[in-house]
């Protein structure tokens, strides 16, 4: 499959296409990046260097993959951290573009906007045009556990009310929705949840222990490898979610041996190309 990948980059460490690109390339899809901001490293180190794109500059180098004709073979859209509706508004004409040339195309779309404990990290106004303009438009939509409560406009503690949650967000427009750090009452003590929701295949979980660490770029990882494992198993959600899920946990295990604030890709991508079978989805409904 071929993907559009549109984010961020940084030259140090893994975030944005940083931590897209080589792991689908380790599940045999061709990958496109288009930088949205080239950094010396994430903003979580407190400083860095290099530019933040300009807008027209990313709609241009779209334009320059359509003029060799090859927006028609994209088979996914991928974006993630949207700093600008400028910029997520360049994103969805990509996206618009990209259907036009291939109904069948989807798009994928991680909304990140904050966190728990955090709460919004993102500009005034981006979480409203997000929920408003950006989530109508995605097929495929990856927030974590604190981002679907803002998009569905409520607060969950149970795991019925997520998936409750889950549906308001898919009848706006998502029909495949990944929930990432879910902890709601019930949640055993030491373990967070990963819940899958599509419109055909069920809702289905998996929990797995709660690691000491939470590096940048995991979530750009869990939807690129989410996204990556729909198109290689024929839009199989429980799949996915056992593959994904097992190939973020055997990097973060390596992070932790290794002792350093990025993620190891490299390190584990053994585990990234053939995921150990670590986790089991069960079916929630």
């Amino acid at each position: 499959m071929q993907v559009l990948s549109i984010q961020s980059s940084v030259a140090y460490g893994h975030v944005g296409n940083s931590a897209a690109v080589f792991p689908l390339q380790r599940l045999g899809h061709e990958v496109w990046p288009v930088n949205t901001v080239h950094f010396s490293n994430h903003t979580g180190y407190g400083a860095w260097r290099g530019p933040l794109l300009d807008p027209a500059d990313v709609r241009e180098v779209i334009a320059g993959i359509d003029d060799r004709g090859a927006l028609a073979g994209v088979d996914a859209v991928l974006s993630g951290y949207q700093g600008d509706p400028a910029v997520g508004a360049v994103i969805l004409e990509a996206v618009a573009r990209v259907k036009e040339l291939n109904p069948d195309a989807i798009y994928c779309c991680d909304p990140v906007m904050g966190d728990v404990g955090r709460g919004m990290f993102v500009r005034p106004g981006i979480p409203e045009f997000m929920r408003d303009t950006v989530v109508p438009a995605a097929d495929i939509l990856t927030p974590n556990h604190f981002e679907l409560d803002f998009l569905a406009g409520v607060t969950t503690r149970t795991m019925a009310e997520v998936l409750a949650a889950v549906d308001v967000v898919r009848a706006r427009g998502p029909r495949n929705v990944l929930v990432t750090s879910v902890i709601v009452e019930g949640t055993a003590p030491g373990s967070l949840d990963v819940v899958a929701v599509s419109d055909t295949k069920g809702a289905w979980a998996v929990t797995t222990p709660l690691l000491p660490i939470t590096p940048n770029g995991c979530g750009d990882l869990t939807a690129a490898l989410y996204l990556g494992h729909l198109l290689s198993w024929n839009w199989s959600v429980p799949t996915a979610l056992e593959r994904a899920t097992s190939s973020v946990f055997a990097v973060l295990e390596a992070t932790i041996a290794i002792g350093t604030r990025e993620i190891q890709l490299v390190e584990a991508q053994e585990m990234i190309a053939t995921p150990p079978s670590t986790f089991t989805a069960r079916e929630l409904r």
